[in-house]
């Protein structure tokens, strides 16, 4: 996708290197970083500046190719896959990325390994970009039967991003608005602030801005009161790890505007790839639940008069502060899951007949 009219993907490799777009430093500056180790590859996943669960697959992918290059032996490949995997403990797409990279790379002669190992990150990346775009082509459809139907704007809710800056390109959840767009459907986007980090004011209104869709930034708590008033005809959310259930591990608040849309009749509908399926864990308890710093409530990043970016603080001194990253949505509030294969009911039966 575009920014300041130019084609981007949120990573590539370039001469060694592995090219990020800093999501930390957006909105307010655009900054490409180069990881140079793995160690650079491990540390851009724990602080955010590579987000998002396919993303972090891909930057977790690239960080073994980046090992390779720092130390061609196998027990420093296995550590640096250990490392990464423990960088972030829920999106599913970490661990994947790893085992399928490991699987490749195993055994194979010292002469050959760095070649294969670029290559199947690369493989990965181009992988993600096509089930997004068929993503987007499934979720079309739904938002083509809400507008035949409305003959108005299609007013569409979503939370935290699970756009293209949280994925390749295209993203999941956005991916049917960027569709829906390039074929003329009038669209409007209510983006969840998304607290603490605001990576729907941040990263989903930046990114719509950027390819002129209309979008709203609502304070997180906002959506119950808009679906109340019939102004959402329909929610899209990413995930970061899907039961083979249908239970949805996502951004924290995400289960308040499932719970807020099955109230309202709204229909409220999941986006994901294939590589974000867990078909191990059974039972959403057993989901570890990352909780960050407690830091990212109390302090907020902004722009001063002088457009210097600045962190402030917002909380009293004394008070404590809780910050879990992801809630479950349980599969009775969903309406369908859109992957690349098509949409299906949110169970077991309906993931079964799509990829098995």
């Amino acid at each position: 996708m575009k920014i300041a009219g130019k084609e981007y993907k949120t990573i590539w490799y370039h001469n060694k290197n592995v090219k990020i777009i800093d999501q930390t430093k957006l909105p307010h500056k655009f900054v490409i970083k180069d990881l140079k180790t793995v160690k650079d590859a491990i540390n851009a996943i724990k602080t955010m500046e590579v987000r998002g669960a396919p993303l972090i697959g891909a930057t977790a992918a690239f960080g073994l190719v980046l090992s390779i290059i720092e130390k061609n032996d196998q027990s420093f490949l296995y550590k640096s896959a250990q490392n990464l995997i423990n960088s972030r403990p829920t999106a599913i797409n970490l661990k994947w990325a790893v085992d399928r990279m490991i699987k490749k790379l195993s055994g194979v002669n010292s002469d050959k390994i760095l070649e294969i190992a670029i290559n199947e990150a690369k493989e990965i990346c181009e992988e993600d970009i096509m089930f997004c775009e068929n993503i987007g082509l499934n979720g079309l459809k739904i938002i083509e039967e809400i507008y035949n139907k409305k003959k108005d704007t299609v007013n569409i809710l979503t939370h935290c991003n699970a756009g293209w800056l949280a994925t390749i390109n295209w993203g999941t959840a956005t991916s049917p608005i960027y569709h829906a767009h390039k074929k003329g459907i009038p669209v409007h986007v209510w983006a969840d602030e998304t607290r603490p980090r605001n990576q729907g004011a941040n990263l989903t209104s930046y990114e719509l801005n950027e390819e002129g869709i209309k979008n709203t930034i609502i304070a997180d708590n906002t959506g119950g009161i808009l679906m109340q008033r019939g102004q959402v005809d329909m929610c899209i959310v990413g995930t970061d790890r899907t039961l083979s259930n249908g239970d949805v591990c996502n951004k924290v608040g995400t289960y308040l505007k499932a719970l807020a849309a099955k109230d309202n009749n709204v229909p409220f509908y999941v986006a994901l790839p294939s590589s974000t399926i867990d078909w191990n864990i059974k039972n959403s308890k057993d989901i570890p639940i990352e909780e960050r710093s407690s830091e990212e409530l109390s302090k907020i990043d902004g722009v001063d008069e002088d457009g210097n970016i600045k962190r402030v603080q917002i909380y009293p001194n004394k008070s404590n502060a809780m910050n879990l990253a992801f809630d479950v949505t349980p599969a009775k509030y969903i309406t369908g899951l859109i992957t690349e294969k098509g949409i299906c009911e949110a169970s077991e039966k309906g993931l079964k007949n799509l990829f098995k």
